[in-house]
């Protein structure tokens, strides 16, 4: 059926990194989305007011919402597909990030007003409401929907690495759970003679389930909204494109931006010996940003550094200079290593230090520790550091 309708509806469908398709995929699953939340509300708040069961109603509610989602989603898909302007150089595509936050603060929401009317049925002692064999039927029917909405969003979300498509399925396995606790509650009640109200207590546990899920969705789309670490296997994808160059001794600062998908804008420092010819070099770093782009979908910018390959001594200070960073944490690394000439006084180390994000050293602390321990090796060596942050989320 998902096969069936992305050939029906989206030109290309196979073409998931063009930024129409990616708007055409997001339309679809709003569409569908929209359609069958229409039809599950309109059942599922007609059954429950006859049936005077609050949980069904409550589910046909949450379904309005869902409606309701889908058209926030839609609008995100619409909006982050527009042009760069102006105000906004790097495009509009984290407004695919900002709908599906919308989406997990409604899902939080619902089941947030889900839980506090299942309280006050519990402590008010409401009966549990009585199930006609057709009200069974309809929650058996809205189980399997909502689960094909969930397999069908995450088919698509899958597709195009959609965070908004991806939390409108966790949205829909949320109902087709919801709706199953319910139907079991009907078949145990219309069983069994219960001393309290189970459904009011089922409805109470999807509720909680409901808010697990919407907050475990946010976190992980306002994650992206304030910027987490990129994947890496792109870290790895880049790297290695690099570093397959001639003359790319060593690559450090890494930083990668992340304006949605599709839109992502990257920089990095390559080491090169320091007696390379600069025009050469040039083009091939004209080269390798081409190819990364081409490879990975990468705008890269890259800083060419030039170091000493020639000198011994300058390549066995390095060498200390990595041992002894190992001794104090051994993710430490460095780059940009320059000498003065070895004088009886003072011999002046220049680096920089990438200091992991989670080691709760302060940049002075690393720096007197590190200078401590290179006097060791030599009395004469003089360290000047910049400490540097890792925005790779490797280290």
């Amino acid at each position: 059926m998902t096969d069936l309708l992305l050939k029906l509806f989206v030109k290309n469908h196979k073409d998931t990194e063009d930024k129409n398709v990616r708007e055409n995929y997001g339309t679809l699953g709003s569409a569908v989305g929209i359609f069958c939340n229409i039809v599950l509300c309109a059942i599922k708040i007609g059954v429950g007011a006859i049936t005077k069961s609050m949980s069904i109603i409550a589910d046909g509610l949450n379904n309005l919402s869902d409606m309701g989602s889908s058209v926030i989603t839609m609008i995100g898909f619409k909006l982050s597909n527009k042009p760069a302007d102006r105000d906004h150089p790097f495009g509009h595509g984290r407004m695919e990030y900002m709908s599906a936050f919308i989406v997990s603060v409604l899902i939080i929401i619902v089941g947030f007003e889900l839980g506090m009317d299942s309280v006050k049925a519990l402590i008010n002692g409401d009966k549990a409401p009585v199930y006609s064999t057709v009200s069974l039927v309809i929650l058996v029917i809205s189980t399997f929907i909502k689960l094909w909405m969930y397999l069908f969003n995450k088919k698509l979300g899958t597709a195009i690495n959609s965070d908004a498509l991806t939390a409108t399925a966790q949205d829909s396995i949320n109902d087709s759970i919801a709706t199953f606790a319910i139907l079991i509650a009907a078949v145990i009640s219309k069983l069994v003679a219960l001393p309290f109200n189970l459904d009011a207590v089922m409805a109470l546990g999807v509720a909680l389930f409901i808010l697990w899920a919407g907050i475990s969705s946010a976190k992980e789309t306002l994650a992206s909204l304030l910027g987490k670490a990129p994947d890496k296997q792109l870290i790895k994808d880049i790297e290695e494109t690099v570093m397959s160059f001639e003359d790319f001794l060593g690559i450090h600062d890494l930083i990668i931006h992340d304006y949605g998908p599709g839109r992502q804008f990257a920089s990095l420092h390559i080491e090169v010996p320091q007696n390379v010819d600069i025009v050469e070099c040039h083009e091939r770093i004209d080269l390798c940003e081409k190819v990364v782009l081409e490879k990975t979908g990468v705008e890269l910018v890259i800083h060419m550094d030039p170091i000493d390959t020639d000198s011994e001594f300058v390549n066995i200070t390095k060498k200390q200079i990595k041992e002894l960073l190992y001794t104090i944490d051994e993710r430490l690394s460095f780059h940009d290593f320059r000498m003065t000439p070895e004088a009886k006084e003072r011999t002046n180390l220049i680096f920089d230090v990438v200091l992991p994000a989670d080691n709760r050293m302060t940049d002075d602390e690393l720096v007197e520790i590190v200078g401590k321990k290179a006097k060791e090796i030599n009395k004469t060596f003089c360290c000047v550091i910049t400490v540097d942050r890792d925005y790779t989320g490797i280290l």
